[in-house]
């Protein structure tokens, strides 16, 4: 299932916040800012602590580029906040600052696609734009965690095309050159960088 670029479907559930509350958190809320809203299996697994871990080391360059970010999987807000209070040496991923969603009932992975088995969500990644459009979406296996710096590169991307009207080209990275897009811009482009 495909949601770029449609209409990220929206949610309110209950979360544990950056400073440990639980509260409402409703997606819809965020317009105005860029989302990177991200599912995981389970709280208390392999993978996915590295992953969170990952996303919160990054968490400022994020916010430096006004955009949020959501972590969900299946879980209880209740786990959510035992994984949260659980030492990172002793399996816990510690103080996340930025929100974990509960999504107990399984509704917002099935809208998103990512409900395996009516199980544990897949490894979805979500970034959503200001108007609250998917603009991009990556899912992996179980198996495969995923690369926050290309999430941030992708993050980049987009933002540089809504500035500049440029397309980003493969492996194109932030402060490189980009190309217009005209089949002159495309050509200009491969012949000074081919």
């Amino acid at each position: 299932m495909c949601l770029v670029p449609k209409q990220a479907p929206d949610f309110t559930t209950k979360a544990v916040l950056g400073d440990n509350s639980v509260g409402e958190l409703t997606l819809s809320a965020y317009k105005g800012k860029y989302v990177l809203l991200f599912f995981y299996p389970l709280d208390f697994t392999f993978v996915c602590p590295s992953e969170l871990i990952a996303f919160d080391k990054k968490l400022d360059e994020f916010k430096a580029r006004s955009c949020e970010v959501i972590g969900v999987s299946v879980d209880s807000e209740f786990t959510h906040l035992a994984w949260k209070n659980t030492p990172r040496n002793q399996g816990g991923v510690g103080m996340l600052r930025y929100p974990m969603v509960a999504d107990i009932t399984k509704n917002i992975s099935r809208a998103y696609g990512v409900l395996l088995g009516d199980a544990v969500a897949l490894r979805g990644l979500f970034l959503i734009d200001r108007d609250g459009v998917v603009r991009h979406q990556i899912v992996n296996d179980l198996p495969l965690g995923r690369s926050v710096d290309e999430a941030l590169r992708m993050l980049d991307a987009l933002q540089h095309f809504e500035a500049h009207g440029e397309v980003c080209p493969a492996n194109w990275r932030r402060g490189e050159a980009a190309m217009a897009p005209t089949a002159e811009g495309v050509a200009q482009y491969l012949a000074e960088h081919a």
